[in-house]
């Protein structure tokens, strides 16, 4: 049995990655940006992964429940002939759910596209699914209420569904960012099951810390910024020194990295950078993350500038690579506008995040289908 998948609103491919190093095959990935598609086959040639076998589309994800709805319901025909199991997984572009956005829901562009995900699944009816959002979808009761439409539609097309809010520091990832999950998997798959069995779904399996280590470590507040050329300084004593900013750019040698050099220069606003305490995060923009703490959430719109611990700028889209947990040598093509570079990280599923859910996933459905 193989596990078939088919990535919808792919961005750059953060959240594919986690399934594809657990060993699933990838059908198809679709994204409407050409330059974050590009971003996402050019990472792959780097290490080396291969790409979709129907290949990577760049259009419009209703364009699947348009013209080219024949085409994704023939291969899911085909996967389900040789009794292999198929899913759908992607994240709809989340700005109009987020706090920090302008809170048009279902309303907005992007709020609409979670509605078109839905109803994609819904029509074609993969084996599974997962569907990631931003907090805000279930945190506010206008988008709540949405998010609850959306799961009567996959209730209504035979789904079992669990979800969960998730924080990715609980997999080992240096940043602070809290997710909803949603997973299906269909009724066929259950013959004759009256109950959910997804109610012992777990979805911290694969976490690497608990909330309660997390909250207990002795985690740095603020420091006088002092401007250095490099870390001169040893972690604190009771911190959890793997999920620090500075353990993540050591591990990934982030200043020599092939995106090393890629980070906004503002024309006004360095003498303010002067002024912002180490770790103080406190603020909408100009964060500053500590060297021994782990990042705010990595959300680079609505002019969210996030500042390097010890140096006078903001931070390169190598440092954030390493804040979103990404394998050392994964890293986007040099001639992605910065604006798309910061933009296609900011959306994206953490790394380990990803690699944990998929697990937790993968090991779900070995044990269904044995």
């Amino acid at each position: 049995m193989r596990i078939k998948i088919f990535s919808f609103f792919s961005g750059c491919g953060l959240l594919d990655l986690g399934f594809e190093v657990c060993g699933y095959d990838f059908v198809l990935a679709d994204e409407i940006s050409p330059s974050f598609m590009n971003a996402y086959t050019y990472s792959r040639k780097i290490l080396g992964v291969p790409l979709p076998e129907a290949g990577c589309i760049t259009d419009d994800a209703n364009t699947f429940a348009g013209r080219e709805s024949s085409k994704l319901q023939a291969y899911i025909h085909e996967i389900n002939r040789h009794n292999d199991i198929s899913g759908f997984i992607g994240g709809p572009p989340c700005p109009d759910f987020s706090v920090a956005g302008k809170q048009r829901g279902k309303y907005g562009d992007n709020g609409r596209l979670s509605l078109s995900y839905v109803n994609l699944i819904a029509e074609h009816k993969p084996d599974f699914f997962l569907f990631e959002n931003v907090k805000g979808l279930i945190s506010t009761a206008k988008h709540r209420k949405f998010y609850d439409e959306l799961k009567n539609i996959l209730n209504g097309a035979g789904y079992f569904m669990t979800d969960k809010l998730i924080n990715a520091l609980m997999f080992g990832v240096p940043q602070f960012r809290e997710r909803i999950m949603l997973f299906g998997i269909h009724r066929r798959l259950f013959i004759g099951c009256k109950i959910n069995p997804l109610s012992n779904f777990v979805w911290d399996k694969h976490a690497v810390y608990t909330p309660e280590e997390i909250a207990s470590a002795s985690w740095p507040s603020e420091s006088k910024f002092e401007e250095s050329a490099k870390n001169t300084q040893e972690c604190p004593p009771g911190v959890i020194e793997a999920l620090t900013v500075q353990h993540w750019f050591d591990k990934n040698n982030v200043e020599h990295h092939p995106n090393a050099g890629d980070y906004f220069t503002p024309r006004s606003g360095i003498a303010k950078m002067f002024t912002v305490n180490e770790g103080d995060d406190s603020r909408k923009s100009y964060k500053r993350l500590h060297r021994w703490r782990y990042s705010p959430t990595a959300a680079y719109g609505n002019n969210e500038v996030h500042l390097h611990p010890y140096k006078a700028r903001r931070l390169s889209v190598s440092e954030v690579l390493a804040v979103q947990s990404m394998p050392g040598n994964f890293c986007l093509p040099p001639e992605m506008t910065l604006t798309d570079k910061f933009k296609t990280l900011g959306n994206g599923v953490p790394f380990l995040m990803s690699l944990g859910v998929a697990k937790t996933i993968s090991e779900y459905l070995s044990e269904i289908t044995r």
